[in-house]
This record gives structure tokens, C-alpha cells and sequence, in this order.
């Protein structure tokens, strides 16, 4: 099978075993039934024709953890049930996780970007080609979420990638920093697979939407139906409610992002509070309105 492919694809190559190592222009794949393996050029495959071929192929994916040894003692310690890397007890760290969409990059200029924002020496351990973990300590200056949207831009200008960002929470060095990581992992894979328009993450961010799409059937169908109503014959303003609620009730802030008018945005709020009698700067208002935006969201997915 992967024989044929050979044809199909210039410049591939069928290897005897598995390669050692990864290489940086090549996707591998493993032909399970015929133990064969072949590496095709990541310029030559669609994005369409990379989706298919896993689903034919298994995907060979290395880790590569680090250059450094520390970066290899902390990826063997979260990842692998290696022992704690570093005695200091009184330490806190924060994990700041990375997935870049483009998987024709070079992790090793990726690293070099990333490490010039911060102020201090941080460690970063790769998870796969384009997946990778950034290992803070506390009493360092650590960067703001605004500050991560600026790196994110900035990476995109200079390497034409889309990067996204987990910010995690500052946690004591101890052995259950890996079983922490597990479910900061868990919560930013769910982000990426179903919150759209975003690439900066926090648990805060994350959690409404994760609540809204595990609730069961019997609860979602409790969410006001003139909630819903509205958002399904007006989508814009739907959209308008949403940004209002995620930017904080600050109507300057909303007006802008949606480039209307101020008195625009408030004839548009006005308009869903007749409609559904539903106040949004009253605090239990609000969180029902946008936990409403959330299920809805899901539903029309």
C-alpha cells in the first residue's frame, strides 16, 4: 500500500525500519499490516489528504523533550513518572502549554522566539513536533495575557503560524505537579477542539463553556427558550450579547470590537432585554444569559 504512495508523492521515501529520528520536512507513516514505513514530503500533502492518511496510516509522532538536561529531567517527570527534577521545596511553578497548527515549522527557532520574551531563563520541553509546555518559576516576572497575544501575533508575523496558549495556574513543586498538568492538558485540548475565535486559554475561559457542553440533556432543555428563540432568528444578536457578556458589560470596549456605534450596541441590548425581560448588568442575569450563549452555541455547531 505505502509503495503506492511513493508514486503518487515525489520526493518520498519507504524505509526498512522505523527512523530513529524525526525529520523536519517529512511526515512518517506506518503501514501496520505490511511493518512498513514511509516518509512524504509536508509540502506535498494537503491538509485534506494529512487527515486521511491517518486515518489509513498511523502517524509516527517523536518527542522531542529538550535540549538541555533539565529540560529532559522535567519532561521525564510530567510525562513520563520520573522523579521530581529540582529539591527546592519552597518553589511554585506555572506550566504556560503551546500548540502551533502549522506542523512544517523548526521547534528548535520556535524555542529560541518563545524563550526571548521572558525576562528569565524558563524551560521548554516538546510534547510532539508542534505541542510544547513552557515551565515558569513564580519569582519570576511572568508575562500577562496581553503580553502572551502580543508573543502569539508576533509569532505569527514572523513564522506564518497560529499558535494558541494554555495559561495555567502557579502550583508548589511537589509529586502531584504531574496529575495537575494532566488536567490543564485535558481542559486546553477541549479549548481547542471547541472554542472557536480564541488562542489565549485560562481555566477561567475555559470552564463556563466545558460546564455548558457536559450538562445533560434534561438541563439544557431547561435554558429559557426566549433566550434562545432570539439568538436563533437575530444570530447578530447573538453575537452582540456574547461579546457584551465576554468583554465585561463594558459597552465602549463591545462597540469597538464590533465596530457599530455605541448607540447602536445599546438599541441592540435593549432590544434582547424586551424581548426576553432579561436585565444583563444584574450579575445572576448575566451568568444565565451567557451560560444561554454557551449551550446555544453548542447546538448549532
Amino acid at each position: 500500500m505505502l509503495k503506492k504512495l511513493l508514486k503518487h508523492y515525489e520526493n518520498s521515501i519507504l524505509f526498512p525500519n522505523r527512523p530513529e529520528k524525526p525529520l523536519d520536512q517529512y511526515f512518517i507513516f506506518h503501514n501496520e499490516a505490511e511493518d512498513e514505513w514511509i516518509g512524504l514530503l509536508k509540502s506535498s500533502v494537503s491538509v485534506q489528504e494529512l487527515s486521511l492518511l491517518k486515518s489509513l496510516f498511523t502517524l509516527v509522532e517523536y518527542e522531542p523533550i529538550g535540549s538541555t538536561s533539565q529540560a529532559q529531567k522535567w519532561y521525564q517527570f510530567l510525562l513520563a513518572d520520573g522523579p521530581v527534577p529540582v529539591k527546592k521545596n519552597d518553589t511554585e511553578f506555572r506550566f504556560i502549554q503551546f500548540q502551533i497548527q502549522n506542523n512544517d515549522i523548526n521547534p528548535a527557532e520556535i524555542e529560541t522566539a518563545l524563550t526571548g520574551f521572558f525576562t528569565k531563563e524558563v524551560i521548554i520541553i516538546w510534547k510532539s513536533s508542534n505541542k510544547g509546555i513552557v515551565i515558569e518559576e513564580r519569582k519570576q516576572t511572568s508575562l500577562t495575557e496581553e503580553e502572551l497575544i502580543s508573543m502569539s501575533e508576533t509569532l505569527e508575523s514572523d513564522f506564518f503560524v497560529n499558535i494558541a496558549f494554555f495559561i495555567g495556574k502557579h502550583y508548589p513543586l511537589s509529586d502531584r505537579l504531574p496529575s495537575l498538568l494532566r488536567k490543564e492538558i485535558d481542559f486546553f485540548s477541549f479549548a481547542l477542539a471547541h472554542i472557536r475565535h480564541k488562542n489565549i486559554f485560562t481555566y477561567e475561559r475555559i470552564f463556563p463553556a466545558f460546564l455548558a457542553y457536559h450538562l445533560p440533556d434534561e438541563l439544557k432543555q431547561q435554558v429559557n427558550p426566549e433566550i434562545l428563540e432570539s439568538f436563533q432568528h437575530d444570530p447578530e444578536l447573538f453575537s452582540t450579547i456574547k461579546i457584551f457578556l465576554e468583554n465585561n458589560l463594558n459597552a465602549s470596549l463591545t462597540a469597538k470590537k464590533l465596530y457599530i456605534h455605541r448607540n447602536t450596541l445599546q438599541y441592540r441590548l435593549d432590544k434582547f432585554t424586551d424581548k426576553t425581560g432579561i436585565g444583563l448588568k444584574d450579575f445572576y442575569g448575566a451568568f444565565t444569559v451567557f451560560l444561554a450563549c454557551l449551550v446555544f452555541e453548542q447546538q448549532r455547531k
